[in-house]
């Protein structure tokens, strides 16, 4: 082998030899993982985890209404007649519940077959509404009571129990459940107001001193998505108490609506 040729050699590998690291070089590269993190984080927060979120919790519900299911039935209720004189169980009004005290399950077959969500005494982000499920504000009604049982829920992340207000229908069923029996509402309309508008949560919703009777259900939830500008308020009106001994209502064993598409 000539000189040349050994020369020529040690020439290219000098060429291909790898650059040395500056500190621009690694930090721009350590700044594109941590981006890459960011953005893989977020799409867990976001989609990927609400959906095992929601899973879990659906199925907590199912595993909590099947052990009531298994138990003694409660005494049935006296019956009451209404004023068209037909004649239904008077409903079993639960105690309030302490913070962070489950209350009961929320079914809503618009939002599909297999939603069974936790509802929890309080509205606390940290201690209720990330964790556990739906909230009940402190002043609320019970379920069947006369006046407006309200809670609030997310329409994004952890779960996102309220992600589908905006798909109610006109008549769509809202299920609570208890050890007692069933509490049936029905959906009857749906507003966007101000977070300071906390006068959606009077007895009457919206109308102070209002005395009408009436059992009214509503639920609150952050909008747009992943958004606190507004709140997305969903109002229900009591249909009846379907005791446990008697079985779940029609409002769950009837063929459900087609499920709603989700909202993204």
């Amino acid at each position: 082998m000539t000189a040349s040729v050994v020369s020529g050699e040690r020439r290219l590998r000098r060429r291909r030899r790898r650059p040395r690291a500056t500190f621009t070089g690694v930090l721009g590269e350590l700044l594109l993982t941590a981006g890459v993190l960011v953005l893989l984080f977020v799409a867990w927060q976001m989609w990927i985890g609400d959906i095992i979120i929601s899973a879990q919790k659906n199925d907590e519900g199912a595993a909590v209404s099947q052990e009531w299911a298994e138990g003694p039935p409660p005494e049935l209720p006296p019956v009451i007649e209404t004023d068209d004189g037909t004649t239904v169980y008077e409903p079993v009004i639960p105690d309030p519940p302490a913070d962070t005290e489950m209350l009961g399950r929320m079914h809503v077959p618009r939002f599909g077959s297999a939603y069974n969500v936790g509802i929890y005494g309080g509205t606390s982000r940290a201690r209720t509404l990330d964790d556990l499920g739906i909230g009940v504000y402190t002043d609320s009604k019970m379920p069947g009571e006369v006046g407006n049982f309200s809670m609030a829920g997310h329409r994004t992340t952890w779960g996102k129990p309220f992600n589908q207000l905006d798909k109610l229908q006109l008549g769509d069923a809202i299920v609570v459940e208890t050890p007692d029996g069933w509490f049936t509402y029905r959906f009857r309309t749906l507003e966007y107001v101000k977070p300071s508008q906390t006068d959606v949560l009077l007895d009457v919703p919206q109308v102070p001193g209002a005395e009408t009777g009436e059992r009214y259900i509503t639920l609150t939830a952050c909008s747009p998505l992943y958004s606190l500008a507004e709140r997305i308020v969903a109002y229900g009106v009591f249909e009846g108490f379907q005791p446990r001994a008697e079985g779940p209502p029609p409002a769950l064993t009837d063929p459900p609506p087609p499920p709603a598409g989700p909202s993204i």
